[in-house]
């Protein structure tokens, strides 16, 4: 098992006392971490007063305009005025541009600030590597992270980490485990993090043996392991349905001294429903407490998923009382819970007494509240209900799957309701979404039996709003 941490002679000595084994063994040695002495000075604290920032104009501007290409106007009208950019400006116009992936804008404005000395701060290039990850521009990605230091950047173990993180969820685990390989000629002593993020990285391969020696190198690295080192394997071991060895490491993890939080209750929860023991993930979220940990959303999320796969709405409903008691407002994620499953049991008129309820108590529906509502109105048919649930979504500013509209003007078409599928279709030349060509000529046939003029002015639609 586990040895005493950090100052053991050998942390892990042979095979047989790796993590891999404690996963199926129940008796293990603790670790103790040493609790650094405190000096306790009578001096009382200095208070530093911070001088407050100047505004910089272009960047206080900037703030007020939405468009990238506005902005990168804005940032060529102030140079033409003989406004000198700084960072700030620079940093401003890029963190911009980047979150309207306009990334083509962004190369000329790096190779400026490269090549005229521009000092930078690090959080620049960790955004960016976030960015281009999010894009799946893992080249850039790399590339970025090898050129910081020529833009006048130290790097450090956040820049990597970041790096790591981005290989992994783009799928290119070999080029993060060859870089995390690499850390000590980097000149990086690798972290938490970054064991945590090689561990995340075998376990979304499905090898649960390679991360295990990934945490036993952790304690030959003198690295304490976190709960989201413990969160990650216990979660892999329940998704494969190994829930006895995941409460056997939570119960390891337990007395080694790192405590459990809420998702690592919650995770094992969702392994014991997925068994079909709802009863006994109940139990262990009220014996939460008894372990020195609070109940929190996530846990009666769990619970509440798993009624709502049975059809067990009453018993869900109640488990908002139960939050209740314990303090916790729910949040649109446990309201969207509801309104999930009772749409796919086609009570949508349920689902929309939930979601005025969730508005009534202070909690505001997102994008998937609205969807999943309309959606579930489309296939039962309450097409006007849906029509009002469809405009209250459009003005909070978010916006319907093309199935949803297509489903709205068929289904309003159908119905007779030409004017209101106009107005459909109008919001959807309003947000460049196109009508799938291949809908037109059931479309149009059906319209045609309804009303001849209503048919001619719905193709006339159509065909404007394909062009």
């Amino acid at each position: 098992m586990f040895h005493s941490y950090p100052k053991a002679r050998t942390i892990i000595q042979i095979r047989s006392t790796s993590l891999f084994h404690s996963i199926y063994c129940i008796q293990s040695a603790p670790y103790h971490t040493k609790k650094r002495s405190r000096t306790i000075h009578n001096e009382k604290p200095i208070r530093q007063t911070s001088k407050p920032r100047k505004s910089i104009p272009f960047v206080a501007d900037l703030k007020n305009v939405h468009d990238p290409d506005q902005a990168l106007s804005l940032f060529l009208d102030y140079y033409q005025m003989g406004f000198k950019h700084g960072y700030p400006s620079y940093s401003s116009l890029i963190y911009r541009l980047a979150r309207s992936r306009k990334f083509e804008q962004i190369k000329p404005l790096l190779d400026f600030i490269r090549d005229n000395g521009i000092r930078c701060r690090e959080t620049l290039f960790i955004a960016l590597i976030q960015h281009y990850g999010k894009r799946g521009l893992i080249e850039e990605s790399i590339e970025l992270f090898h050129q910081m230091p020529r833009f006048n950047c130290d790097r450090t173990l956040q820049s990597l980490n970041t790096l790591l993180n981005v290989l992994i969820d783009n799928d290119r685990f070999s080029v993060a485990n060859d870089l995390f390989s690499r850390c000590s000629e980097l000149g990086f002593r690798p972290n938490s993090v970054s064991f945590n993020i090689i561990i995340k990285g075998w376990l979304e391969k499905g090898e649960l043996e390679q991360a295990c020696q990934v945490f036993d190198e952790m304690l030959d690295s003198e690295v304490l392991p976190t709960v989201v080192t413990y969160n990650s394997l216990i979660g892999f071991l329940c998704k494969k349905g190994d829930v006895e060895k995941a409460m056997r490491l939570l119960n390891d993890m337990s007395r080694k001294g790192n405590r459990p939080n809420s998702v690592t209750y919650a995770l094992v929860m969702e392994g014991l429903c997925s068994l079909g023991k709802y009863e006994a993930a109940k139990k262990m979220m009220f014996d939460m407490e008894y372990r020195g940990c609070k109940a929190r959303i996530v846990n009666f999320g769990v619970l509440m998923s798993d009624l709502g796969k049975r059809r067990r709405f009453e018993e869900a409903k109640s488990l908002l009382l139960e939050m209740k008691k314990k303090g916790l407002k729910p949040d649109v994620v446990i309201y969207n819970i509801l309104i999930r499953y009772l749409c796919k049991e086609g009570r949508s008129e349920e689902a929309y007494k939930i979601l005025v309820e969730m508005q009534i108590k202070g909690c505001q529906p997102n994008a998937a509240s609205y969807r999943m509502l309309v959606d579930g109105l489309c296939q039962t048919g309450e097409f006007e209900r849906g029509l009002g649930i469809l405009h209250a979504m459009l003005m909070a500013r978010h916006i319907p799957r093309l199935e949803t509209f297509c489903c709205f003007i068929i289904g309003l078409c159908q119905s007779g309701k030409i004017d209101d599928a106009l107005f459909v279709l109008e919001e959807m030349e309003k947000r460049n979404i196109r009508f799938p060509g291949e809908a037109w000529d059931s479309l149009v046939s059906d319209t045609f039996c309804l009303d001849k003029a209503a048919a001619d002015a719905l193709l006339n639609n159509l065909v404007s709003v394909d062009c």
